[in-house]
């Protein structure tokens, strides 16, 4: 018998202390870099999408590379391209860890839609509640002060 998969995930991670370092000016050039990324892990970007402080992205991965692994790529790789194309004051950083979460087929439309509304859902919800009720709707325990990075300004 031949192997199929059929291996569907929505990403979530952040910019390091959720800073609001993603421009839309060249949000769109990033997301088309991650998805190149994606592809030397035989995985490949159906949508990306975010704001300012975070990106989504639905991946269909390959069972022969780890997650963790591809995401680790995908982070690096990404990282790098931010610095070398930016301005920014410092090293372009994400925050450690990331969220993915299985996507079955059926729901594969609803989770581009939702990717492709961030601008307009964040008009009304911060990152972190989004996050919190991603965790929730999939069920997945969490205790809230280990969920993310926190900036100590000395």
């Amino acid at each position: 018998m031949s192997t199929h998969h059929g291996i569907l995930l929505h990403v979530v991670f952040s910019t390091k202390h959720r800073r609001p370092w993603l421009k839309l000016a060249w949000r769109e050039d990033m997301y088309a870099y991650m998805g190149g990324t994606l592809k030397s892990h035989k995985a490949s970007l159906l949508k990306a999408g975010g704001i300012e402080d975070h990106v989504h992205l639905f991946v269909r991965t390959n069972p022969s590379f780890a997650i963790s692994k591809t995401i680790q790529m995908v982070k690096a790789n990404s990282s790098r391209w931010i610095t070398d194309l930016t301005c920014l004051p410092g090293r372009f950083q994400w925050q450690r860890g990331y969220g993915a979460f299985s996507v079955s087929q059926s729901r594969a439309e609803a989770v581009k839609d939702y990717i492709q509304d961030q601008e307009a859902h964040h008009r009304t919800q911060r990152f972190e509640d989004e996050y919190l009720a991603i965790l929730a709707k999939h069920q997945i325990p969490f205790d809230r002060k280990y969920v993310f990075e926190e900036e100590i300004v000395g």
